[in-house]
């Protein structure tokens, strides 16, 4: 799978989707790019088939159906490496349930 992370995310998470092609906002040029606006840049790059972002906002903020893409929001305590990492494990889950217009949600572990 073809997964974004969102800018928000430490760059180390994509070691821990190695059987992914990982992109992150930075390195598509993507930087500061407002919500709608990178949801068009994804959509129109027809190069991913997931966006990852801890964006809890962003299905109220957006219109997310008929996105070529699924979303998936990471739910967790800060964005520090340590607390981003785990949720790896519940992000790989997820990916295997992504589809074209899901918005799926990585919930905090108990």
């Amino acid at each position: 799978m073809r997964v974004l992370l969102d800018e928000c995310l430490p760059v180390e998470l994509g070691s821990h989707l190695s059987a992914h092609v990982v992109r992150t906002a930075r390195q598509m040029g993507w930087l500061g790019v407002k919500n709608g606006r990178l949801l068009q840049l994804v959509a129109g790059s027809g190069q991913f088939d997931a966006f990852v972002t801890v964006d809890r906002n962003l299905p109220h903020q957006q219109n997310l159906s008929g996105l070529p893409f699924a979303v998936i929001i990471l739910r967790v305590r800060t964005t520090r490496v340590p607390d981003v990492l785990a949720q790896a494990s519940g992000l790989l889950v997820a990916l295997t349930k992504a589809v074209p217009g899901s918005v799926l949600t990585v919930e905090l572990p108990d």
